[in-house]
């Protein structure tokens, strides 16, 4: 699949100790998965979680991007983390805490899998754009929870406290091309609230959403995927622009609205989206 269009729409954290739920995730119709090393796993336990995490992705995940969070490498385990990490069938080694282009440089001496960077401190929204154009990232992870108590900001369903944040690694992520995921919503049976703060993150321009539980996952699937009516809106803008083009025009109008080469490619990379999603579900 076309990684330009290969959907993120649902990024869900799986614990790399728990057998129970390495195997359920194979079930999930996520488009992608965090194999948890760090947080998720208590520190008795981060040595065998790597072998049974290995065990674990040595079976198919079907589709499903394979990406593992190691611990920082400031601490006793990163580094065998990304050693372990390079040996085993994922997609990707999510770092947490980048801070810098150094801090990748040190992670890509370690593995030779795609890079991603968690962005989840002050110091790495100022940097932000620097992590971006390091030639092996290839995703960034929002740790808005992280974010928040760096900050020290009061929790608001707008986010509006994290917005400069979030707005910087948005910016660097489109500047050069590389997925961007929301963090996570804490409150997992809050159907509403997720919904909504899915809808913002879209509405952003994020590719997806990370994910605590998996009954997450239907509203973030909904919220990022193209809607029916989005998907009529860009057939018909297409069509009419090239229309317009065959009469020598360079605008069309659709529903009382110009529509130009930019809305035309904006269109097609929809429809391209729409048909990655749909290619996921055969």
């Amino acid at each position: 699949m076309d990684m330009a269009t290969r959907p993120y729409r649902s990024v869900l954290y799986i614990p790399g100790s728990r057998e129970r739920a390495l195997e359920k995730a194979r079930s999930l119709p996520v488009d992608a998965v965090i194999f948890d090393l760090e947080d998720a796993v208590a520190p008795a336990e981060k040595p065998a979680a790597r072998d049974t995490l290995k065990a674990a992705l040595a079976q198919p995940y079907g589709n499903r991007v394979r990406i593992v969070r190691i611990n920082g490498l400031d601490t006793e385990w990163g580094e065998a983390d990304a050693r372990a990490a390079d040996a085993m069938d994922c997609d990707a080694v999510l770092l947490p805490k980048v801070e810098s282009a150094a801090d990748l440089d040190a992670l890509a001496a370690l593995t030779s899998k795609p890079l991603w960077a968690m962005m989840e401190t002050p110091k790495g929204m100022l940097a932000a754009a620097q992590i971006a154009a390091h030639p092996r990232l290839a995703g960034f992870v929002m740790g808005t929870n992280d974010l928040a108590k760096e900050l020290n900001s009061r929790f608001r369903a707008d986010r509006l406290p994290m917005m400069p944040g979030i707005g910087l690694c948005l910016l660097a992520a489109k500047a050069y091309g590389v997925v961007i995921v929301d963090g996570v919503y804490n409150a997992f049976k809050d159907e509403e609230g997720l919904r909504a703060e899915c809808e913002q993150g879209r509405d952003m321009g994020m590719d997806g959403k990370t994910l605590i539980h998996p009954a997450q996952v239907e509203v973030a699937n909904a919220a990022f995927a193209p809607s029916g009516a989005e998907i009529d809106l860009a057939r018909r803008q297409i069509a009419a622009f090239e229309t317009a083009e065959k009469e020598g025009q360079g605008v069309a109008v659709v529903d009382g609205k110009i529509v130009e080469n930019l809305h035309v490619e904006t269109a097609r990379r929809m429809l391209s989206k729409a048909e990655a999603i749909a290619a996921l579900a055969q």
